[in-house]
């Protein structure tokens, strides 16, 4: 099941497909992780340890300025900001620091280049090329681009190299195919009337990605917005820009007209609140917390109402019933919390388990966390890097205390790993009770919450009983529990006996509190489309 599984999971090409004792995951097509784990270490997985000096990576930083209109230029402030390693907290490069005025400067450009540049006016064929030449150039560069990743985000370079890298390339030859595929209809209309509805690119997008997942973010909103013909401004997560200003660089390599993608490293409240209360922005995307999406929306409204897709947080259940494979059921929900060290907006971090199998469930989902090797993401067989910050590591720690003074039975972790970095232990808790916040809050971290249910009704109310509506998973072996399941839970996605499925066709968004909207696939089409209705007269008419 596993290997079938593998073309289109971000988990089954790599973390999944290995067993529990961590074996070196295959190679990719375009890069095999092996490849470049050879290149920067090859220390066996047992001595991997958050304890041993960090291997220095021997990418070259190129770009650490802002891109506004085709040139990589200093803030207009002068400001700069450092990107730190997360394994060490020393400085990477210091960034330049955009706020306001800079991106008044990127809308400016990106309005000439809708307005009046060759982007809109290109034919749709001649966008996909250039997609596409960006797809071949993100193969021709994956070294550099996963260290990067690497780097500045604190992921496995196995996860980077082998999974990220090249699901950008492959989310971007995917909406180089859509770019001349997006049709209007022509509408049956009531008296002598032609009617035709027309799609079109709906101007200025400005979009706002996350720190977790830079790489994958950027595909999935800057390709189809680029492919429906529009023009770009990007903010990217201050915590993490050096991977998107790269391959920034490479669109324009592929021939990327001047103006059209611009993109400002910079600071929420500033270089963010800019961009989503800019009255020449015509669009907004953002993923990143809850809380933050409530401001973004609030921004836009009170500008130009511009319309918002919003990607959120999550509290996703992965529930587990008494007809699992015990085994598959704790390595599956062990890689569904654990995966980016936990850093993942649908991680499945409420594991609802039925009583038949809790007890055996408990105790080897304790000696999965303890087994599992947290070190410098550099090095072989390494399934945990660091958090991603100060900020972040401290925000789980306080969790973590959270669980054991409200009563969870904490298995396994609970602590800091090493002395240097910001690495968290894998940590277990069970006996939890859904009114814990650590079973009601998103954590973002290398946390698992086990919760007991007796039976189906039980566990679609309380899983339901949340203000999110991300994700969820379901192991099960019964058809009827699978499909009963998938339509009672209140979520955008159910993995049923998988997790973490991200195909490019796939759409991707929330119910409730976690988001509005879709990405991925051709609903993330819709986001940067307007509908235009044009209606002639069919007798009579002037011309004629």
């Amino acid at each position: 099941m596993a290997a079938r599984r593998a073309a289109s999971s971000v988990l089954s090409r790599y973390l999944l497909a290995r067993s529990s004792a961590s074996s070196p995951a295959g190679k990719s097509a375009l890069l095999g992780p092996g490849d470049l784990l050879r290149r920067f270490g090859t220390a066996p997985a047992a001595a991997a340890a958050a304890t041993e000096e960090p291997i220095q990576p021997t990418v070259e930083i190129k770009h650490t300025q802002l891109l506004i209109n085709g040139n990589f230029v200093d803030a207009a402030s002068g400001r700069t900001f450092p990107t730190v390693d997360p394994r060490t907290g020393e400085v990477i490069a210091h960034v330049a620091e955009g706020d306001s005025e800079d991106i008044d400067r990127a809308v400016a450009a990106a309005r000439r280049a809708f307005d009046e540049g060759p982007w809109p006016r290109m034919t749709a064929y001649e966008r996909c090329r250039v997609l596409l030449r960006l797809a071949d150039l993100i193969e021709q560069h994956a070294e550099e681009i996963a260290a990067l990743e690497t780097w500045d985000n604190g992921k496995t370079l196995a996860q980077s190299a082998g999974t990220e890298v090249p699901m950008l390339a492959r989310c971007m030859r995917y909406y180089a195919g859509w770019a001349d595929k997006i049709h209007g209809l022509v509408v049956p209309a009531d008296g002598a009337h032609h009617a035709q509805v027309l799609h079109e690119p709906v101007g200025v997008a400005g979009q706002i990605i996350p720190w977790n997942f830079p790489l994958l973010m950027f595909a999935w909103k800057v390709g189809p917005a680029l492919a429906c013909g529009n023009t770009v401004v990007l903010k990217t997560a201050e915590q993490t820009p050096l991977s998107a200003l790269y391959v920034a660089s490479l669109l324009h390599e592929a021939g990327l007209p001047d103006g059209v993608l611009n993109v400002i490293s910079g600071f929420g409240p500033t270089a963010g609140a800019a961009l989503c209360s800019h009255m020449g922005v015509d669009k907004l995307a953002f993923t990143g917390s809850t809380g933050t999406g409530q401001i973004v929306l609030e921004l836009a409204a009170r500008s130009n109402l511009k319309p918002v897709t919003l990607e959120l947080g999550g509290k996703s259940p992965f529930i587990v019933m008494d007809d699992a494979d015990v085994d598959q059921a704790v390595e599956l929900a062990h890689q569904a919390v654990f995966f980016n060290q936990g850093q993942c907006c649908c991680a499945g971090s409420r594991t609802f388990v039925h009583e038949r199998v809790y007890d055996e469930f408990v105790e080897k989902s304790k000696a999965r966390a303890m087994k599992r090797v947290v070190g410098d993401p550099f090095r072989n067989g390494v399934e945990q890097g660091p958090q991603i910050d100060e900020e972040q590591f401290k925000k789980i720690l306080r969790y973590v205390q959270s669980g054991v003074d409200s009563g969870a039975t904490l298995l396994a972790g609970g602590d800091r790993a090493g002395n240097r970095g910001f690495y968290i232990q894998p940590t277990v808790f069970a006996d939890a009770k859904d009114d814990m916040k650590i079973a009601r809050e998103e954590i973002f971290g290398p946390v698992q919450t086990i919760l007991k249910f007796s039976g189906v009704e039980e566990v679609i109310r309380r899983a339901n009983a949340s203000q999110y509506g991300l994700a969820a998973g379901v192991f099960t072996r019964s058809l009827d529990a699978a499909n009963t399941l998938s339509r009672a839970l209140r979520v955008g996605t159910v993995w049923v006996n998988c997790y973490d499925v991200f195909d490019a066709g796939i759409p991707f968004g929330g119910y409730k509190m976690s988001g509005v909207g879709r990405e991925k696939g051709v609903y993330a089409l819709r986001n940067y489309l307007q509908t235009k209705a044009v209606v002639t007269p069919i007798r009579g008419a002037a011309w004629l």
